[in-house]
């Protein structure tokens, strides 16, 4: 990390105003290759790292996301934010002391799911009510204690996962708008979702995993902030995948050719 800048405060200066993107690396030759490109933050991907140990999403321990952040804010000098995943806990108790260990790695900002049931995480996946509403606005405010407790408060410490395949901008708004207190458009109206979330009272995470819109198109709607998850990393497993499964079935390496000089990429 870059001792020069504050990268909390660069954080919170992206997040002012504009629309930045913030990739998604899954270990330190990715995270090295994405800052070179000139991308102003990165974030990690529960799901990359889960698959370089061979595992599933969500299978991974709080020891090893802690761990994985740590290696990768040592490795990069822009702001990192950290995948918690749904909290490791789901006690709003628990997931405060976990996010005390997180800020520990030297991260800039962290994200929670904003999703109940799975094993660890801090959510049940049962409809909104007002006891689901209760526990989310205690973790909420335990997360943002244990920011204020190392200095800054965290920015958008939550995002949401509901979305339609084909405009997913429609469904995030729609089932998000409780929490940015915003209250829907028609799901066919672009112009009117444009103009709330450009009222939105906090800064809009955008996560994309399909080619539904552009950097620039997101920004027209008022998006300020978009990062792709583990999509970076598919798109890797992809062309591996692809490759061995020629070799493997057709004894052939076509795709063995026109591949990048990674030793220059970092600096043979």
């Amino acid at each position: 990390m870059n001792v020069e800048k504050d990268p909390i405060a660069e954080f919170h200066r992206l997040h002012a105003s504009g629309c930045f993107v913030m990739p998604n690396p899954w270990d330190v030759g990715s995270a090295r290759a994405l800052e070179q490109m000139g991308f102003p933050a990165l974030a990690t991907t529960s799901a990359g790292l889960a698959w370089t140990r061979g595992r599933a999403d969500n299978q991974v321990t709080l020891n090893q996301v802690l761990e994985h952040l740590r290696v990768i804010v040592a490795a990069v000098q822009v702001p990192v934010n950290a995948d918690l995943e749904g909290g490791f806990a789901v006690d709003p108790v628990d997931v405060g002391a976990n996010v005390a260990w997180a800020v520990e790695t030297g991260i800039a900002g962290l994200s929670i799911e904003d999703s109940f049931g799975r094993r660890g995480s801090a959510a049940l996946r049962v409809r909104p009510g007002r006891r689901a509403g209760q526990r989310r606005a205690q973790r909420d405010r335990r997360e943002r204690d244990q920011g204020r407790a190392h200095g800054s408060v965290r920015g958008l410490r939550v995002w949401a996962s509901g979305y339609r395949r084909d405009d997913p901008t429609a469904g995030c708004v729609r089932r998000s708008g409780r929490r940015l207190r915003l209250r829907s458009a028609d799901r066919h109206d672009r112009a009117r979702r444009r103009d709330r979330l450009r009222g939105a009272p906090t800064p809009v995470n955008l996560l994309i995993n399909a080619p539904f819109t552009t950097v620039a198109e997101a920004a027209q709607a008022g998006v300020r902030r978009i990062s792709v998850g583990g999509t970076l990393a598919r798109t890797a497993w992809d062309g591996f995948l692809k490759a061995a499964g020629e070799i493997a079935e057709a004894g052939t390496f076509a795709r063995f050719q026109n591949l990048p000089d990674v030793d220059a990429l970092f600096g043979r």
